[in-house]
């Protein structure tokens, strides 16, 4: 089996989009794969979080990665700040990476332009430790966004570099873990774009069923089709690609027919909608709430999560200080 690599910030809670974007290949990458899931906890330190809101995100996002399939009985699953050696391996990564190319990463440069005010090193540096999470455990393939793509890119030629200069073939180019047709992208309800938790236009997997009603409710259409068969706007479509996923085959034919013979009534569809939402997200959200009042589980999934991980890092971590001549006198 090949080792597959992700992580995600505890940024807080986790929306449809993330959830059908990621999770559920995330769950079915765990049958096939070797698979280390990451809370990615120092990550996040580069925005300077509240610390009490840090601990609860990283909590919160543990629960949801559980209540969404993933299973520590068939994947790692750790939280990054549990692994030390990670930021070991960043510092002697940094030794073989250059100013030069960490200034022209798009991702920094837009966080710059975004928050000058809070231009730190965490920042220019963020590439090395994404490399030092992915090569730390040796991984043949990484799930990545279109965002993270140049990341991915940095990461390999790490990974080369280090090779070269120490005369050695020992870290793998990971290459990018390609989804193919399964890959769903899911609007936000807002009319235009992704779901996106910064956007305010996402149904949350921890929103209680009064919530998602008045979000849906709420969700931008039109003054609704003037003639049979004429093309759907992009926010009415936006509700149809989300019914596509949560609803069943006959409640997506019955209202694409009325929006297509003028019929719609998109008050009908909304609440249809919001109520299959609800039935979707459900299970997720009393497992949830059962995981949440279940402290004792989570403690103990953390901890065998940082034990195993800390194995494969600890073993990494020996092997590069040795190549590169960091020995016991």
């Amino acid at each position: 089996m090949e080792r597959v690599v992700s992580g995600i910030r505890p940024t807080g809670r986790l929306h449809l989009g993330n959830y059908f974007g990621a999770m559920v290949n995330f769950v079915k990458m765990q049958e096939t794969n070797d698979c280390m899931f990451f809370i990615a906890d120092i990550h996040s330190l580069t925005t300077h979080p509240n610390p009490v809101d840090l601990q609860g995100n990283v909590r919160q996002t543990l629960i949801e990665y559980l209540a969404s399939g993933l299973d520590p009985e068939k994947a790692i699953i750790y939280v990054q700040s549990d692994v030390p050696e990670t930021y070991e391996l960043y510092s002697l990564l940094n030794m073989i990476v250059y100013i030069g190319e960490l200034n022209r990463t798009t991702s920094f440069k837009d966080k710059v332009r975004q928050n000058p005010n809070n231009v730190n090193a965490g920042l220019l540096t963020y590439p090395v430790l994404m490399a030092a999470d992915i090569l730390i455990h040796h991984a043949a393939k990484v799930p990545v966004g279109k965002d993270q793509e140049q990341h991915l890119e940095m990461t390999r030629t790490f990974a080369s570099r280090f090779n070269n200069i120490y005369k050695v073939q020992y870290f793998k180019e990971p290459t990018a873990f390609n989804f193919g047709h399964e890959l769903i992208k899911i609007p936000g309800l807002d009319g235009s774009g992704k779901m996106g938790k910064s956007k305010g236009n996402g149904i949350f997997l921890a929103d209680e069923p009064s919530v998602i009603r008045k979000k849906v409710m709420k969700a931008v259409t039109d003054s609704g089709p003037t003639e049979p068969n004429s093309s759907v706007s992009e926010s009415v479509n936006n509700l149809f690609t989300i019914m596509d996923v949560v609803s069943d085959s006959e409640t997506v034919k019955f209202f694409r027919e009325s929006y297509a013979n003028c019929t719609i009534r998109y008050g009908d569809l909304k609440k249809q909608l919001a109520e299959d939402i609800i039935k979707f997200t459900t299970p997720i959200y009393e497992r949830m709430q059962e995981l949440s009042s279940n402290e004792e589980m989570l403690k103990k999934t953390a901890r065998i999560g940082a034990e195993k991980a800390r194995e494969s890092a600890s073993k990494t971590v020996r092997e590069v200080r040795e190549i590169m001549g960091i020995r016991t006198l």
